[in-house]
């Protein structure tokens, strides 16, 4: 690893390897950002269904009434 990064310090693209670390952390930030995001996605899905299915249960209706 140290010799790539000895070989862009000498060829000066040090910018261009900053910038690809720069851009590599980016796009790992928003694949983990967008996993947590699907993620809160399906618990509040499982939470309004829950808070669904116990209205329905506590006004006394049945699920069949909803067919």
């Amino acid at each position: 690893m140290s010799e790539l990064i000895d070989t862009f310090v000498a060829r000066g693209d040090l910018a261009h390897l900053a910038l690809f670390l720069w851009a590599s952390a980016a796009s790992g930030g928003l694949l983990f950002t967008l996993r947590e995001l699907a993620a809160a996605s399906r618990r509040f899905d499982d939470f309004i269904r829950e808070l669904s299915r116990f209205n329905r249960r506590a006004s006394g209706q049945h699920f069949e009434d909803y067919d």
